[in-house]
This record gives C-alpha cells, structure tokens and sequence, in this order.
C-alpha cells in the first residue's frame, strides 16, 4: 500500500501498457512521423532522422523474418554491438515476437562471451561488423547456436547478400538487410504470424548478465510486465516528455536499454546515438539533447570542469554571488538561472534541462551545483533485479543526498537496521526479476517471502527518502562493531579538484581491529595548476594527498579515520557501466 502524500505532488498521468509490443505500437500510432532515431552510421557525419513509423516498419519486418525462420517461442538471441539502430530493431522484434533476447557485453573477452552464450542456450546471435572476428571465435563449441545475423544495414552495396562464417564449423551468416528486406516482403504478401503471435507478459522474455566475472554474473530473467511496469511507474514520477535523450551509455546494462531506450521510445522521446564519450559535449549540442542519463563519473567530470573554467577565468566570487542571489530570488518565484548562468548552459549544448545521474551513488554536491545552475538534476536508484529502477527523485520533489522515494505500487524497507537505522534494503512490487536463470539456490536467497534483498545499506528518512549508504559487500565492520562504508568516504574525497578517483578499504591493523585505507588516483591537470608547473614529483604529490586525508580525518569519528594513503599512476579499472571493479580478498 502506498504512505500518503509521500511524493508531495499528484503523479503524472501515464499511458498504460500490457507489454512491449502494446507499447511500441501504441508509439508508433501516437508519434507516426515524429523522429524516433537520431542515427550516426558514419562518426563525423551529420545525423540521420529515422521516425517511429519507420522503427516501427522495420521491427515488424525483421521480426516477421525472424518468426518465419523459426526464431519464436523460448528460442534466445544474443546481441553483441555497440549502440546502433540495428540493436534497437532487434531488441523489440525479438521479444516482440515471443523469443528471449540476451544483450551481452561488447566489452568481454571472447571466452566469456562463449561462458554466456552456453549459459543462455543462445539460438542466435547478431553482432555488428567490427565485432565480427571476436563473436565467431567466441562461437566455437556452443552447440545451441544456429543462426548468425551480421549487422550490415549501413553497408553501401546496393544489393542484400548472406556470406559464410569464415569458419568451417559454423552455420552460415545472414545480412541483417537481407533479413530486414525479405520480412518486408513477408509483410506485403500478408504474412502476419509475427504480428498476431501471443505474448505471455508474464513469462521470462529477457535475460540479463549482470556485470562482474562470468563466473560471478548473475542471470536475471525479466518479462515483458516487469519492464512495462517499471515504465509505467518511472514516467509517473518524473515528465518525460517529447525529449531529445543523448545515449551514453552502454545498451546491454539495463539502466540504459530501459530508460535510456524503452522509455524513450514509450513516452515519444528521440533518441540520439553519441558517437562516444569523448563526443558527447559536441553530440549535446548538434543534436540538441534535452535529457542525459548518465552514471556519476560523467556528471561529475562536467561538474569539475566547470568550475575548473571559472577558476581559470577568476570568476569563481562573482559565480559563488550570482548562485546566492539567483537562490534569493527563487525564493519568492523569480528564477533566472538560465540567465545568470548562460554560458554553462551553452557548454552544455544549449538544450539540456535535464539530468539523471544512476548506476551508482553521486556525490550531492554535484547534483545541488547543477541544480542552482538552472537544470532539474536528480538521481534514481536501482539494480538489474528491479528492472532496474527502485527509487527515483522527482523533478519538483527531491533531496540531493538520497536516492530517492520508492516507485509508485514498490515496497521498500531496511531489514535488521542498526542503531543508526542502517541496514539492508528490501523490496517487493511487480518490477521485480522472476529470479536468476538456471539457479534456483541465489533465486531463493534473494527472493524470499516476495521480497527481493538487494544487498545495498542506508536507511529511510521521515519522508520516505532512500538514503544509501554503501554495499554489502563493501561494508567494513570495525572491532567495536562500526559499519564503515568505502562509499561515503569516496564521495567526499573525490570532492577535492586534485583527486580523480579514490577507492577506499582495509587492511588487518592492529590488535585486530581493521585500518582503513584509500589509494587515489590524481587528476594531473590539476595538479598542475595547484604547483604552478608539470614538474612536480610523486612526493609532493603524496604529501598534498596526505594533507587532504588529514583535513577529512579532522571531521571524522575515531573508526572513520583513514591511516594510510597511497598513490596509483593509472585509472582504476572499470566495468562498460564506468564503475570501478573493486578487488576482495
């Protein structure tokens, strides 16, 4: 049962769905002509407008080609690709059409791409051409699979071909145009199995790795309600409506596939493929984005950036004046921040209103500076298991330091919580996974009783806010019993300019109690700046580091305090999600 009043604002109203292919075509027939896509097959080149009657056209066609050969019910299909619009047309004529898709990591090596093509029992698989090489080695051995589609739509010959896998032992290769151009003829000829096939909304449709080792990953089974429901619930919290949403982010994590795409498309929003992260201020501004979804380690390199320019400039007391005036003034319903802060807008692109930061926790700091700037910046809270929003902030209701209320129609609670009121979240509601694939044993430890435990720490404030405070896993538990969380020291060391990165742990100290200790990785352009000159040495670097841990140990608990520092010459190695992958013992 939802609490009253705990989103303080009426909902808003929502188009109900009964699965994805309901929705999809409830936008094709709502925004017919409108540009669903923003497509770059050539990096460098304009963009190419593709409209939801065309999306819709061609996800029929490939899907009707697909049913036709066979791929329906139960059969699986991996897709292995950067983000393109072939991987969106695959997407929803796969599920669409009663079979299960596997989006897969392009990032993996080709061994744990063979791990979980195996796992999944994959029937097909479906890549783009500079994947080629790494998928028909990763192909080898899995006996399930019959059918391999190569991404070609954008090649320019004139007429569609198949080619054979250049490797004896696997079946033949198909061209995703040839595909795409005999289900069109399929359709003309009134072929409608694919259009008219039963969907089950409640059977398992989408199979999701999570990230980690192929031996660690979690296979999470998803149907087309789940997803539909945390549609639904999601665009009730926040107005997603006829946007411009830049795609970052990788489309196998379901943060991106479900907002980033599905929602997307569901609210009538268009999207545009960045051409990578080092694209995306130019790609903000030619395609005029009005909603970035993105994880923390973005938000809070434009954020350093930012101030890094004012500094530069010296206008650092004239933008701290203009943030505490242009408050004062919203205060009694004036707001010119817009105004004020112009030219971060232009930097910006010129079009961005909104921004939602997820995958990870975000330093508030952050969200609160963007947010007196003049954008709506708030976070979300999720995990692939929950489809994969949890709690989001809302767009007129929100508190930067938490992660946000519970969806409408979610339950979440803090299991066993401590006298601080921490303690592991749970929650139940029908976004919830069916369970993990192929393990009945993690399935029945992570759902029980209908509950699904996330394995996520914080505590629930008196409004209802989600406020998270570390992972499980990450925990340190003192001598006496403290919980010490990595990510909240993090959060707060990564504040300072000359500090890129930071991962914080222990080590055995002594009489056995455990130390707390943090390895960072500096940011070399501030560094810079702070000496004056690129001559300084790792000493002067690790002494500046040193200051900077004793500042914050100054305003710590005894348990809190970090004992010793360390320094990195490189990034910490990160998963396609940009999360940093922590080592354990």
């Amino acid at each position: 049962m939802e609490k009253k009043n705990i989103y303080k604002f009426p909902l808003y109203e929502t188009r109900q769905i009964t699965d994805l292919r309901d929705m999809l075509r409830g936008s094709v027939e709502l925004y017919s002509d409108k540009t669903a896509f923003l497509t770059k097959p050539k990096k460098g080149e304009p963009y190419v407008p593709i409209t939801y009657k065309q999306y819709g056209a061609h996800v029929d066609a490939f899907g009707s080609k697909l049913f036709e050969m066979g791929i329906t019910a139960d059969r699986r299909v991996a897709i292995v690709a950067e983000t393109r619009y072939e991987w969106y047309i695959s997407y929803l004529a796969t599920v669409n059409g009663a079979a299960i898709i596997v989006p897969l990591d392009k990032e993996l090596p080709a061994a744990e791409i063979n791990l979980m093509l195996k796992r999944a029992d994959c029937d097909v698989v479906i890549y783009s051409p500079s994947l080629r090489d790494k998928v028909l080695e990763a192909a080898e051995g899995v006996e399930s699979l019959k059918f391999f589609i190569l991404m070609d739509y954008y090649k320019n010959e004139v007429e569609p071909f198949t080619v054979q896998a250049s490797k004896d032992n696997l079946p033949q290769e198909y061209s995703f145009r040839y595909l795409l151009a005999e289900g069109q003829e399929l359709l003309d000829s009134g072929y409608r199995d694919f259009l008219d096939c039963q969907i089950d909304p409640n059977e398992m449709r989408i199979l999701l790795f999570t990230s980690g080792t192929t031996a660690r990953s979690k296979a999470v089974m998803h149907s087309h309600h789940t997803i539909s429901t945390n549609l639904i619930a999601m665009t009730e919290m926040i107005h997603i409506e006829d946007e411009t949403a830049l795609s970052v982010l990788p489309l196998h994590h379901t943060y991106e596939c479900t907002c980033g795409f599905l929602c997307q498309i569901y609210k009538g929003s268009t999207i545009a493929e960045a051409e990578g992260l080092r694209y995306i201020v130019d790609n903000l501004k030619e395609s005029k984005t009005t909603l970035l979804l993105a994880v923390p380690l973005i938000f809070e390199a434009f954020h350093k950036r930012i101030w890094r320019t004012i500094d530069k400039q010296g206008k650092r007391k004239t933008v701290e004046f203009a943030l505490k005036f242009t408050r004062a003034l919203s205060k009694v319903g004036i707001d010119l921040r817009k105004t004020f802060f112009k030219d971060i807008h232009a930097a910006l692109g010129g079009h961005l209103r909104l921004l939602i930061a997820g995958g990870a926790a975000i330093d508030p700091k952050v969200l609160e500076d963007f947010t007196d700037f003049g954008f709506i910046a708030v976070q979300g809270y999720g995990l692939t298991e929950c489809g994969p929003i949890l709690a989001l902030n809302r767009d007129k209701y929100f508190q930067h330091k938490s992660a946000g209320l519970p969806l409408p129609r979610t339950e979440a609670e803090v299991v066993d919580p401590d006298k601080n009121g921490i303690g592991e979240f749970r929650s139940r509601g029908d976004n919830v996974m069916l369970g993990y694939y192929g393990d009945p044993e993690l399935t029945a430890e992570a759902l029980q009783d209908g509950w699904f435990y996330t394995g996520d720490f914080g505590y629930i404030d008196q409004a209802g806010f989600l406020v998270i405070t570390g992972r499980k896993k990450n925990v340190i538990v003192t001598k006496n019993g403290e919980n010490v969380f990595p990510e909240e020291i993090e959060a707060i060391i990564n504040r300072y300019d000359v500090v890129a990165e930071s991962v914080v742990s222990s080590v055995d100290g002594r009489q056995g109690d455990m130390d707390i200790v943090i390895e960072i990785y500096p940011d070399s352009e501030a560094l810079q700046e702070h000496f004056g000159h690129k001559d300084y040495t790792d000493e002067e670097v690790l002494n500046l580091m040193k200051n900077l841990v004793k500042e914050f140990n100054d305003t710590q608990p005894l348990y809190k305090r970090i004992k010793n520092v360390s320094l990195r010459d490189e990034p910490f190695e990160k998963n396609t999600s940009k999360k940093i992958i922590r080592k354990y013992n």
